[in-house]
């Protein structure tokens, strides 16, 4: 028996000049509260997942795939009139300087935010986020046979970044090249945040 899990909030994505690129799940709201979960692929290829509790860790990382998994005090604060983001996740402290609305944050104006047809509308825009976002996908197969869906509603540049690795300075904003490899789907390869709600069908496999 499947059901349907629906998490809402935002996803941002952003790459370095070290060549670590940084996924952050920022949920609003979600079956495990609010919280937030980072995924990390450094410069060698190894996939990290960051997350504030074990509940969370065992969910995402039954849903993506890494390397290795890390439950780590997670803390992610908005400024929202500063548009700053500073986040605090075991050995990664980044702070992001938040942008205006981007092109396509303006296209997703127009898509359908309805809860219950989300699913259907991650479907119907899959093809065009195929075709204009390179390693984007709105709909596929995640791990342990679940199936999952992306729709997005607004999206904003990131300007810059501040990120250490423990001490070390990952260096200056990159795009998100190559593509991340934790699910079916890489973020934007352009750094920004998306206004984002994910639904994940969980079975009892």
């Amino acid at each position: 028996m499947a059901t349907r899990a629906t998490f809402d909030g935002h996803i941002a994505g952003f790459g370095t000049a070290e060549g670590t690129r940084v996924v952050v799940g920022r949920w609003l709201s979600s079956p495990l509260g609010a919280f937030t979960d980072v995924m990390v692929e450094r410069s060698d290829g190894t996939r990290l997942l960051l997350a504030t509790r074990d509940d969370v860790a065992d969910l995402v990382a039954g849903t993506y795939r890494f390397d290795a998994v890390h439950v780590v005090p997670v803390g992610l604060r908005a400024d929202e009139a500063r548009r700053r983001w500073r986040l605090r996740a075991g050995p990664l402290t980044a702070d992001l300087t938040l942008g205006s609305r981007t092109r396509v944050g303006h296209l997703l104006a127009a898509v359908p935010q309805n809860r219950a047809i989300a699913p259907l509308v991650a479907t119907v825009t899959d093809p065009f986020a195929r075709l204009l976002l390179e390693g984007v996908r709105t709909r596929g197969s995640a791990g342990r046979g679940r199936r999952e869906w992306y729709t997005a509603g607004d999206q904003h540049a990131i300007t810059a970044v501040r990120a250490l690795w423990g001490s070390a300075d990952l260096g200056a904003l990159r795009l998100v090249v190559p593509p991340v490899r934790f699910g079916f789907s890489s973020v934007p390869s352009t750094p920004s945040v998306t206004r984002v709600r994910t639904t994940v069908e969980l079975t009892d496999r």
